[in-house]
């Protein structure tokens, strides 16, 4: 890194420190607010959930009220009323939400599958089981009756994970007044302190209430300038002796699947046998704080078709994300605070895998096991990654390389709001391996000022395969073996209104995670930025608006500088639930051995115009590397999605992307790709979905320095039927394929196309 540029990063940071009172450095204290303690009795009588609030266990519960709106309010009088009512039985915790509305026509509702309820009118719970002020669950629930879940964390901001599952129970109905609610939420499906005494939980009654406004309101009163909000939350005394039960539970797996494939034009189908598999699943509560999970030979099929990507004049792998229900139960417990060192997606073909989870006082943990039929990994660069997948040794190149699998995990609370803990991974097979070991943490000098810190170093050692690269289908060359280390701190000030954050991160070129996504290595970085907020009033047409921006330097290993870069970005939200953002970067970046001035502005923008309805658009358009070529060309993308909720039952999902450029000769390319979903649900349980994913890239061959063909066209498309009983007790059945046409093709050649089933029942005991 450069002293000049060093020394004005400083002063940059110096200049904003200023802005930060003295006292901000003071010792991390939690904002003193006043909060309500409600009591919750225990009746013996579970209630009939039908959305009608008969029962006389109802006026015996604790009633709360959610007398603020938090957004985009701040802790205004919340504009509807809303009274939710909660009890407990010894076995589950029983709440209904009573949503009162002055024109209930209004109300949006309609049939969902879990976890996709957002755009209705919507009531919840935020329960932190712990108080511990750092993590909760949430269950929220529609007009209608559908159900969401997630877990979350409150140590760095608000981040909510909605692959988290429960098994529990609700139900809603709209009538003259509004509608209701209601939940019976089994205290197996939770995590808590067994102690045998009366626990406190913080909680916040939560209402969703979307019109031209999306209306936020809760029982508590929010504030801005604080970056707890947990810590917020009123709280509820109770759940004395609640029995959690054995919270054991057997999914056993039964799939059948055949895949067929097609060679060439002039070929025929070369048909598959259908293949019978069966798998199990356990999940045990050891302790109501400790959760064991295990699974043999499990179907990790990808059920339900990923959204699709264009890539093109791209140099880095892309990302997606894990859908698997083994790996993403307790997720969460491998986070770490500023490498992705555990992405599950890698493990692709596992015959076993073993996961002990748990948080026992301050301690929080994390062990997984398990091995996998297929070695497939990123091999990192600083302009560009490549994929890995080896192969069998022993001279046969069409059975896959098996490696065995292992991670560890610990973190420890530290005071209110602090942490610091550590990570391990491993990945092994042959003459292969790869290791990891990372220590990072979260340390608050006051209410608004956070370090956030990751260090970690790795050993792999590559087999012959990697090492020549003749031997592998990419090209790759790599040494015999391979160590470096990476950090990576980051500093923020925050407040309701402004931030300034700076970060630095120095990955050296030998750093491999190979059980993790980490796409560039061999590159130091440091960046300044901020951001300014301002919010309306109730009457204005905008009720935030802002900007934010940035600037940064890049060197590799060597010293070369690889970019410099500087953006500057606005924002509005305001009506029709409207949200955008909209601003211009620039930067000098090395390729190839030369510099390059890319310009780029952009934009994005999603709103909501009528019940049912969300649009989404975005576009960049500026000056680009042509990565193909090395060259600079003037680049143009332009792409947005509509949900349309068509009536109770069937939504259209679409999405499209458009991408084309151009450099001195003519067009380069022009690429266009959509993804079109139409579903039909038949009630919360059940639903029908056809899927179609097309891609259509042309390119000038005239302009291209290599031999690429004129035209490529892709696609795929799935037909699926899905009936839920709950997250584990579920039926699919579908089919699915998928074509390409090239130079040698006329049109579209279908190359696979694949049946399937699956059925799981979860027995709980």
């Amino acid at each position: 890194m450069s002293l000049s540029y060093l020394k004005s990063s400083i002063a940059a940071l110096a200049c904003s420190a200023i802005l930060i009172p003295a006292s901000a450095f003071a010792e991390s204290e939690a904002p003193k607010v006043e909060r309500k303690n409600y009591s919750l009795p225990r009746q013996n009588t579970a209630p009939v959930l039908d959305g009608v609030l008969s029962e006389s266990q109802w006026k015996n519960a604790v009633r709360i009220e959610l007398k603020y709106e938090n957004n985009p309010g701040e802790g205004i009088p919340a504009p509807v009323k809303t009274v939710a009512y909660l009890y407990e039985d010894g076995q589950s915790l029983h709440v209904a939400i009573k949503a009162y509305d002055p024109d209930p026509s209004k109300i949006r509702a309609y049939l969902r599958d879990r976890d996709t309820l957002w755009q209705d009118d919507n009531v919840g719970i935020i329960i932190d089981t712990f108080d511990d002020e750092r993590s909760g669950f949430e269950f929220f629930v529609n007009p209608l009756g559908a159900q969401a879940d997630m877990s979350m964390t409150d140590t760095n901001g608000w981040n909510e994970d909605s692959s988290w599952d429960a098994i529990w129970d609700s139900a809603g109905k709209i009538n003259d007044e509004g509608f209701v609610v209601e939940m019976s939420i089994p205290f197996t499906a939770l995590r808590f302190p067994q102690t045998g005494e009366a626990l406190t939980w913080n909680i916040a009654v939560w209402r969703n209430y979307p019109r031209d406004n999306r209306h936020q309101m809760s029982n508590y009163k929010p504030d801005r300038d604080s970056e707890c909000n947990l810590c917020l939350f009123d709280q509820i005394t109770g759940f004395k002796d609640i029995k959690p039960g054995k919270n054991f539970q057997l999914t056993p797996t039964l799939t059948s699947s055949r895949s067929d494939n097609k060679d060439g034009v002039n070929s025929d189908w070369e048909n598959g046998s259908f293949d019978i598999d069966g798998g199990l699943d356990l999940r045990w509560g050891i302790t109501q704080d400790m959760v064991l999970n295990a699974t043999i030979n499990p179907d990790f099929s990808q059920i339900e078709a990923d959204s699709a990507q264009l890539d093109i004049n791209n140099t880095f792998s892309l990302f997606f994300p894990e859908r698997r229900p083994f790996f993403l139960d307790g997720a969460s417990y491998f986070d770490t605070q500023r490498f992705n060192l555990v992405h599950t997606r890698n493990i692709a073909d596992p015959d076993y895998g073993t996961k002990l989870t748990g948080k026992t006082d301050e301690h929080a943990y994390g062990v997984m096991v398990a091995n996998d039929n297929q070695t497939t990994f990123l091999v990192p660069g600083n302009q560009g990654s490549n994929i890995a997948r080896l192969e069998n040794q022993g001279g046969d190149s069409d059975v896959d390389f098996k490696s065995d699998i292992a991670i560890a995990r610990y973190k420890m609370d530290i005071g209110d709001r602090n942490n610091i803990g550590a990570i391990v991974t491993s990945r092994r097979g042959g003459d292969y391996n790869n290791s990891v070991a990372s220590v990072d943490g979260s340390y608050w000098l006051s209410k608004e000022d956070n370090i956030n810190y990751q260090f970690a170093y790795s050993e792999t050692d590559n087999p012959m395969q990697l090492q020549d690269e003749d031997a592998n289908d990419n090209g790759i060359k790599l040494a015999p073996s391979q160590s470096d280390r990476a950090m990576s701190v980051g500093y923020s000030h925050s407040t309701r209104d402004y931030s300034i954050s700076a970060g630095y991160t120095n990955i050296g070129k030998d750093f491999r995670a190979d059980l993790g996504f980490m796409s560039q290595v061999d590159y130091e970085k440091i960046v300044v930025g901020g951001r300014q907020n301002w919010y309306g009033d109730d009457d204005d047409m905008f009720t935030r608006w802002g900007y934010f921006g940035d600037v940064d330097k890049t060197y590799d290993s060597e010293g070369n500088v690889l970019e410099e870069e500087a953006e500057i970005h606005g924002n509005l939200q305001g009506p029709m639930q409207l949200y955008s953002n909209f601003g211009v970067v620039t930067r000098n970046k090395l390729y190839d051995g030369d510099y390059y001035d890319e310009t780029l502005g952009m934009f994005y923008a999603n709103i909501s115009p009528a019940s049912g309805v969300r649009v989404e658009a975005y576009g960049r358009f500026g000056e680009v590397i042509d990565y193909a070529n090395s060259q600079l060309g003037d680049t143009l993308v332009l792409g947005g999605s509509l949900t349309w909720q068509i009536g109770t039952h069937l939504q259209f999902n679409g999405s499209f992307e458009a991408n084309k450029m151009d450099v001195d000769g003519g067009e380069l390319f022009s690429a266009q790709q959509s993804d079109i979903r139409l579903t039909y649900q038949f009630d919360m349980r059940s639903y029908i979905r056809m899927v179609v994913q097309y891609t259509d890239i042309t390119r000038d061959q005239s302009l291209y320095g290599d031999d690429v063909d004129a035209r490529s066209k892709y696609m795929n498309t799935q037909l699926l039927y899905s009936y839920k009983i709950n997250p584990q007790t579920l039926f699919f059945l579908g089919y699915s394929d998928r074509g390409y046409q090239d130079d040698d093709l006329s049109k579209i050649l279908r190359t696979d196309r694949t049946v399937f089933a699956k059925f799981s029942y979860a027995w709980q005991m």
